[in-house]
């Protein structure tokens, strides 16, 4: 019996595919991109996790000033003894990388380009999980003469010296040349959307000396080692601060301590809220679609009523009839359902290449999309089909 009702439904959705196809196109719409949204940020929330991985495992970045309260402004900056206590002071520190940017321009023959100059040592490159394409990373000769070398990232070479290998080249920042000792490989952008590549590295004296004019220190990276409690690290380094910048014991502090897991965690939530969010928003479509698949099937109850007094008078039961506008509707949503799956795959691919993140395929919102599908054709063919088991056979053989 089942068998034979679900060929009747069949039938009946073939004989208007036009009208079927109009019908099922807000479940289609609906599933599509609830699938996408969620798809796509998933994806861009390993891409995050991804990209505060690229930073460094283990890693604490210290800022003079509270990034979001008062007192950030004119806060002392960090000088060059600072990174001396800290390595012989925390005995779980494994790299400590001071940290001094500045803008400039660099030119190589007729081309130039506005990027990053970053003044550290040669802890910089192991902390940030930096490697090597080519060349060296600076030598300690080099740091405590403050010598005009440096490391240059993959945008920095496209822009200057196009494909050709930069080491051993010389490049122009401000009044100075710069040999290029190394190249570093490729990044890519950074959790907040920065090209990480679009730099120049150099010893930190040679950026004090020649460029920022100062021995301050913009920020710390410091590495702590594998197997060690960052919080405890993250504890005693803070004490340790405050006791360096004299900070009594009932002031705020004027410098911050950041882990990279909690910007990750910050982050990845941020993005999960927003994916929850927009998923929300695009099944409210589903439930329109479910509006238009009641709507057509009590237009269909109307049109086939004569049909349907036929089916009672020569013996057919109302829960068959019932079974079969059920089983129609449930037919639409699921074939919505199933298209709109294959249309969000193909959209999901395409968008997450042209956005850069990551494509994941979760089987998981594919089946709850679809199942939710097929419910909604319960929910909202229910009624109709209600009302056509309900036809008193006389009445609806009359019906013209």
């Amino acid at each position: 019996m089942l068998w034979n009702t679900l060929l009747l439904a069949l039938r009946a959705i073939r004989r208007n595919l036009m009208r079927s196809f109009l019908t099922i196109l807000g479940i289609v719409i609906g599933v599509a991109a609830v699938i996408t949204m969620v798809t796509l940020g998933n994806g861009a929330t390993r891409s995050v996790s991804d990209q505060i991985s690229s930073m460094g495992s283990n890693l604490l970045i210290v800022i003079p000033g509270q990034r979001f309260g008062p007192g950030s402004e004119g806060a002392p900056k960090f000088k060059n003894a600072d990174v001396e206590a800290i390595r012989n002071q925390i005995s779980a520190i494994e790299r400590v990388a001071p940290v001094v940017s500045k803008t400039a321009t660099a030119v190589y023959q007729a081309n130039n380009w506005s990027t990053v100059v970053t003044g550290s040592n040669d802890d910089y490159f192991q902390a940030g999980n930096w490697e090597l394409a080519d060349g060296r990373t600076f030598s300690e000769s080099e740091e405590r003469a403050g010598k005009a070398v440096c490391v240059i990232g993959e945008t920095v070479r496209d822009k200057l010296f196009g494909r050709q290998n930069p080491v051993g080249g010389e490049i122009r920042i401000k009044q100075f040349a710069c040999e290029v000792i190394g190249l570093l490989k490729p990044k890519g952008q950074s959790a907040m959307g920065s090209d990480q590549d679009d730099t120049v590295v150099m010893p930190l004296r040679t950026v004090q000396r020649r460029l920022s004019g100062s021995q301050d220190v913009n920020r710390l990276t410091v590495s702590v080692k594998a197997q060690t409690s960052i919080d405890a690290v993250k504890k005693q380094l803070t004490l340790l601060m405050r006791e360096r910048r004299k900070i009594g014991e009932n002031e705020d502090n004027d410098f911050q301590v950041m882990d990279t897991r909690q910007i990750a965690e910050t982050l990845t939530s941020t993005t999960r809220i927003l994916t929850m969010l927009l998923g929300a928003v695009a099944a409210v479509s589903l439930l329109v679609g479910g509006i238009g698949i009641m709507n057509i099937m009590l237009v269909s109850v109307t049109e086939r009523t004569r049909e349907i007094g036929i089916r009672l008078a020569i013996g057919a039961l109302e829960r068959e009839v019932l079974l079969q506008f059920l089983i129609e509707a449930v037919v639409l949503s699921s074939l919505g359902g199933l298209i709109g799956i294959a249309l969000a795959t193909g959209a999901s691919i395409g968008l997450a290449g042209m956005m850069g993140v990551t494509y994941l395929f979760d089987p998981t919102i594919n089946l709850l999309s679809f199942l939710f599908s097929a419910a909604i054709g319960v929910v909202f063919g229910y009624f109709p089909a209600r009302r056509a088991a309900g036809l008193n056979p006389i009445d609806a053989l009359r019906h013209e």
